[in-house]
């Protein structure tokens, strides 16, 4: 076993893992090997000289008193002081022995058993590298081919040298994928499963997924200049996402958007032609709440605090509006109050919007200021 650090450094070569890495693999082989040949509880230290290629294992024995049982119970771990005084005259008890163990006078049983774990321990430091690789990675997307989709409509993808899973719940509703097809889906995170091993799971359905899609297509966004405050979806339908910007020089909406909308439907278009409203992000609750409501027109809004962690916002609204202000089965209040974070209930009041026949629906306006007027008391 003379050249077995030779043949470490090419397995780490092979293997694309540090030789850091693959000569701690290979204690760890090593003393799993000496324990099943020799003993299961001793302890063993292996050293390894880099220079001269050489390594050297020890088998570690304690110093107890003369009169503890264990020296004779458990010959292997311990030794009395009396016996360890013919190795050094000044021992004392509580120290350790450490006596030259060598695995090549169990023959060929050695050198079997020591390849095998050596190639299990490599094979965890490789599934380790990759997990620390692809943790780092988590909560960005992830392009892959599909490989397969079984009987339960689970979509499995090839994404570098691991197997991403993409299940049902986590693909936006009426969404087919065939093998070969290549996807896009947000890293949800890595983990290690008994039946599957070291997998990644996706989604395409978290709203970080659209995030992640708007930061690659609005520079302004992947430089910092629009921030995404908040965003809110329901897959495949409706999603609401908060802008803002602290330069007086760029408009978050218009850059998110893009000019005749290439931008923002470049993204729906990869989210199955979601609708996607952008808002502009406001400090003050009563306009922010107001912004996530539209295309509804609002009378006036105020925020209850009751000291609990779910704040709510009672909007006043008008009859005509309301409509638009719960939006088709709910969504658009719904998608308002997940952006906003505040429970919305709509109150009903007199009078209507007007709108003359050059305006249109985005331009609606009422002559009621009722609106700003939580602002200044």
């Amino acid at each position: 076993m003379e050249k077995i650090l030779n043949i470490i450094e090419a397995m780490a070569h092979e293997k694309n893992i540090s030789f850091d890495n693959a000569i701690e693999a290979f204690k760890e082989a090593v003393i799993n090997t000496a324990k099943r040949l020799d003993c299961q509880d001793c302890i063993y230290e292996v050293i390894v000289e880099r220079d001269t290629q050489k390594y050297s294992i020890f088998k570690v024995v304690t110093v107890v008193k003369d009169s503890d049982p264990k020296a004779k119970s458990e010959p292997q771990k311990y030794i009395t002081i009396n016996e360890a005084k013919e190795y050094d005259e000044d021992i004392e008890e509580g120290d350790q022995i450490r006596t030259e163990f060598h695995l090549e006078d169990f023959g060929r049983t050695a050198a079997s058993n020591l390849f095998r774990e050596l190639e299990y321990h490599i094979q965890r430091r490789i599934e380790q590298d990759l997990f620390e690789k692809y943790k780092a990675k988590v909560g960005s997307i992830m392009i892959g081919t599909v490989s397969r989709v079984d009987s339960n409509e689970n979509t499995y993808v090839e994404i570098g040298e691991l197997k991403g899973i993409l299940s049902q719940r986590n693909r936006i509703k009426g969404e087919k994928f065939k093998t070969g097809d290549t996807i896009k889906a947000l890293l949800r995170y890595v983990s290690i499963d008994p039946k599957y091993g070291l997998h990644l799971e996706l989604t395409r359905t978290s709203p970080k997924m659209l995030e992640e899609l708007m930061k690659r297509e609005v520079p302004e966004i992947q430089d910092g200049s629009v921030e995404i405050i908040s965003s809110a979806r329901i897959p495949g339908e409706r999603a609401k996402v908060a802008l803002k910007t602290d330069r007086a020089d760029i408009d978050p909406i218009g850059a998110a958007v893009g000019q005749k909308g290439v931008r923002i439907n470049a993204v729906s278009k990869e989210l199955c032609n979601e609708n996607i409203d952008c808002i502009e992000y406001s400090s003050i609750p009563e306009i922010y709440v107001t912004r996530a409501l539209s295309p509804a027109v609002v009378q006036s809004v105020k925020i209850e605090n009751n000291n609990t962690s779910e704040q709510k916002a009672i909007v006043s609204i008008t009859a005509d509006q309301k409509a638009k202000a719960i939006g088709k089965s709910g969504i658009n209040i719904r998608l308002a109050s997940m952006l906003t974070k505040y429970q919305i209930e709509l109150k009903e009041v007199e009078g209507v919007v007007e709108r003359t026949p050059n305006q249109t629906q985005s331009e609606e306006k009422s002559h009621d200021i009722s609106a700003l007027e939580n602002l200044f008391k």
